[in-house]
């Protein structure tokens, strides 16, 4: 089978190279994978890739190998699934706690939009508590997370600020709900919550606009650039803030996905993909996420996929 595998190159990250077919574990099932999505946090990875990285976390397709224990979906179902690598391919291996059921009304595109962003979404507002009436700032707003929390966080009461790049980026944000701004500086406090997702210098601005007693949840680092607190400013600023960092990750992912899939097919869950393509040009939609030059998500469409 074909595979995309790591190049170490900067201008082409993956390349195809052919393999043998995974084998699954007994609480594994066998997919023929339709559309996967990479995420920006991939694109780092393929920069200095460790030896026997098979990137790719968010597939969906058809079930082609049921799990030997007994568990999961049955041969001929379609799904969406979170393996923890190697979907970038014809064929994953899932586990079966990982994968959802699609209805006929999710195509491929839509389901492989889902997983990471999606999850990551649902667990950083289950996180951050009770929305309604609650004033929240989100920054990095513009990407596959930021879209999901916004529509998620604006549907539960929230009254929330989006800070994006560029007018561009914030429109579909203004669409869903969120007032849109385009630095941190400009975003008007205080905040009972502040969803911090870029590092560098945004996040101490950020941390300032926090209302005493609130919270900021710092659950990425997009600019690339580590965070320095002056913590003699910070004790000088909001009284009693708390500081949490999240992190997603966390199996099983089932749920959450089902879940997801839920609210897409009753139409309150809307995945933002900027970009679809055919799989052969994957290489360039890597470089394109990673200097953000896709809103949203990208989606790659294999052979079953088209």
């Amino acid at each position: 089978m074909l595979r995309l595998i790591p190049t170490g190159e900067a201008a082409r990250p993956v390349a195809f190279a052919e393999v043998p077919q995974p084998v699954p574990e007994p609480g594994e099932a066998l997919i023929k994978v339709e559309a996967f999505a990479p995420n920006r946090g991939e694109t780092f990875l393929l920069e200095e890739p460790a030896p026997g990285l098979l990137p790719g976390k968010d597939v969906a397709g058809l079930v082609v190998q049921a799990a030997a224990d007994g568990s999961g979906p049955g041969i001929g179902t379609r799904v969406v699934g979170h393996p923890a690598q190697g979907g970038w391919a014809e064929y994953a291996a899932v586990p079966t706690h990982s994968l959802a059921v699609l209805p006929d009304s999710i195509d491929s595109a839509r389901a492989a939009a889902l997983p990471l962003a999606g999850i990551t979404a649902l667990r950083l507002l289950r996180r951050a508590g009770s929305l309604v009436g609650r004033r929240v700032l989100l920054t990095g707003a513009s990407g596959g997370v930021g879209h999901y929390v916004t529509e998620l966080a604006a549907r539960a009461g929230a009254e929330l600020t989006a800070v994006t790049a560029t007018p561009v980026r914030g429109e579909r944000l203004a669409e869903l709900g969120a007032q849109v701004v385009h630095e941190v500086a400009a975003a008007e406090g205080p905040f009972d919550v502040v969803l911090e997702s870029t590092g560098g210098p945004d996040l101490p601005v950020a941390l300032s606009k926090v209302r005493p007693g609130g919270t900021l949840v710092w659950f990425g680092q997009a600019s690339r650039t580590p965070v320095t607190l002056d913590f003699f400013q910070l004790l000088g600023g909001p009284e009693r803030v708390v500081i949490q960092h999240f992190h997603y990750a966390g199996a099983p992912y089932g749920s959450d996905l089902a879940a997801l899939v839920r609210l897409v097919e009753r139409g309150q869950l809307h995945p933002e993909i900027g970009r679809i393509s055919d799989w052969a040009e994957t290489a360039g939609r890597l470089v394109d996420l990673r200097e953000r030059r896709i809103r949203g998500k990208a989606v790659l469409l294999t052979l079953e996929g088209r």
